[in-house]
């Protein structure tokens, strides 16, 4: 298959019928009390599930009208075709010729998937073997720092989608943890984080991992440097010990072999990562070692196995009851066609308080574009603000903006369903986990229908008196429900998944390419210049901000 005509000739969605009529829908005005009023059946109508996972859209600004032709926007660029290409290894990263092989990563080892000849699984499953062996030396205390302890404490050294992936996923699944040993998560360059980390760890037991697929991101190595820094520090004090100090206590994860031993990583404790694996959809390969170490390898694969079995829904389930199709058509209408320019994620469950973070990176990184994937300027909004926080601190935080400001914003509420299984002994907090779902529920009935939801009943004949004005609420702000049965490693893997292929519906309607990011080098590039004219005498060479500001910075330093 040649990818490069095969990506040429997906047809574009913003020249269909369906688009226009999609805007000319959107001019109309969009009442949820009035929908919900005209149609007893419409959360049944407009509610899926998968696994898991039970979405409920019934509070978006839609009806089957816009539904139908949502739908037929997606047929109308090739949606079916560019899933399987996805999938199969075409070339869907078209500015950097490669594929997009994230889903590669959780296959069975018993698949089969050739793309230029090497066979993908076997590599793969070759690389989950290095993780699960590292992992379990780890684990069992076979591990030794150079003073012949045991490791008690591992910290993942990384930024972007080599911190938040693994951040997110460990934290989320920290009750299914098996050891003592405490895993850290380090990303920031100024040095604090790790600074105040390195205060409380013992380097005699301690093992980093070095996470940065190129091997040369500015931010992981500058941590790792002061890293090693501390280790000899103390290495040196005892004889002998300061040749073994990288072999013993680091491992890289790279695509970028060299540098991985050009830096001093012994080469059995280099993982490997692939081209085809962008940052951001990278938590299912070896930049999960920490969260294996953490959970256990058989874990570990059951959030591999959640992620397969969403890969399999996106690729064989009709587009009406397909979860990720229709999470990313309904982001796509709100956006675009409703100019709701604005979203937040709100997890109703302490676990997933990294979650928001993890998914601004994958929704604004992919899909913060302004041209199409052939270059052309586009004259239609991408992706909205993200942003988001656990929903009852959020609560305290800006619901305010949600329910009484002047912003149109669109909500993703998530909860999960059970909690504590031993409900005798635990019956305090569940108590509490009934509390916090009902805050879920409340909200977004509140944020859909106002004032009229205090009422009970769903009218528009709501009357404000003045003393009730700053009392108003106005409703009508779209949001989604997805309940999880129970947060496991393997419903965690099915819901990350989800919003992986949201992401690439969403770039699929708006013909734009998710898996690059050029919009964040030119940034570290100009760094560079800056920091080194932080070392010169004269730093006039910029525009007269940038110049009075570093004169400014080397007076005071």
């Amino acid at each position: 298959m040649d990818n490069i005509k095969d990506d040429e000739l997906y047809r574009s969605a913003r020249s269909s019928k369906y688009w226009q009529q999609l805007q000319t829908l959107a001019a109309q005005p969009w009442s949820l009390t009035t929908l919900f009023a005209q149609d007893e059946e419409r959360a049944l109508r407009f509610s899926t599930q998968a696994g898991a996972l039970y979405m409920d859209y019934s509070k978006q600004r839609i009806d089957e009208t816009v539904l139908s032709n949502l739908l037929s926007l997606a047929e109308s660029c090739d949606l079916s075709a560019r899933i399987t290409a996805l999938l199969q290894g075409a070339m869907v990263n078209t500015s950097e010729q490669r594929a997009a092989l994230h889903t590669a990563l959780r296959l069975p080892e018993t698949a089969k998937l050739q793309v230029d000849e090497q066979n993908v699984v076997a590599d793969v499953h070759h690389s989950l073997a290095q993780v699960a062996r590292l992992s379990e030396r780890v684990r069992n205390g076979i591990w030794r720092g150079f003073s012949g302890k045991a490791i008690t404490d591992v910290v993942n050294i990384g930024v972007g989608g080599s911190d938040l992936g693994p951040l997110m996923a460990t934290t989320a699944l920290d009750e299914w943890t098996d050891t003592d040993i405490e895993v850290h998560f380090v990303s920031n360059m100024d040095g604090t984080h790790l600074d105040h980390l390195l205060k409380h760890l013992n380097p005699e037991t301690t093992l980093f991992i070095i996470s940065s697929k190129s091997f040369g991101t500015v931010d992981t190595l500058s941590n790792a440097k002061t890293a090693l820094s501390w280790l000899l520090a103390t290495a040196k004090r005892r004889a002998g010990t300061e040749g073994c100090v990288l072999r013993r206590h680091f491992i890289g994860i790279s695509a970028n072999c060299d540098k991985m031993s050009a830096w001093g990583i012994h080469p059995e404790h280099q993982l490997q990562l692939w081209e085809w694996v962008g940052g951001r959809f990278s938590l299912w390969s070896a930049i999960g070692l920490a969260t294996a170490i953490r959970i256990g390898m058989p874990n570990f694969k059951a959030l591999l196995a959640g992620a397969h079995s969403m890969d399999e829904h996106f690729a064989q389930a009709d587009f009406s009851q397909n979860l990720p199709v229709l999470l990313g058509l309904i982001a796509v209408w709100n956006s675009t066609f409703l100019q709701v320019n604005a979203h937040t994620v709100l997890p109703y469950d302490g676990r997933l308080n990294y979650l928001p973070s993890y998914l601004t990176q994958l929704e604004m990184e992919s899909n913060g574009k302004s041209v199409t994937r052939h270059g052309n300027h586009i004259d239609y909004n991408t992706c909205p603000i993200l942003w988001g926080e656990i929903g009852s601190n959020a609560q305290h935080a800006f619901y305010q903006l949600l329910h009484q400001g002047t912003q149109q914003v669109s909500c993703d509420f998530i909860a999960c369903v059970r909690r504590y299984s031993d409900k005798v002994h635990n019956a305090p907090l569940q108590q509490q986990h009934e509390l916090s779902l009902a805050n879920c529920l409340a909200q977004s009935r509140v944020l859909a229908f106002g004032n009229a939801a205090i009422e009970n009943t769903i009218t528009d004949a709501t009357v404000i008196t003045e003393a009730d004005k700053y009392k108003y609420y106005h409703g009508n702000q779209p949001s989604t429900t997805l309940l999880i049965d129970e947060l496991t490693p393997h419903s965690l893997g099915a819901l990350v998944a989800l919003y992986e292929h949201k992401v690439y519906v969403m770039a699929s309607i708006w013909d734009i390419n998710p898996f690059d990011q050029w919009g964040v080098e030119m940034g570290k590039q100009m760094a560079k210049s800056v920091h080194h004219a932080m070392q010169q005498e004269d730093s006039s060479q910029f525009d007269t901000s940038t110049d009075q500001l570093l004169e400014h910075i080397k007076r005071l330093s």
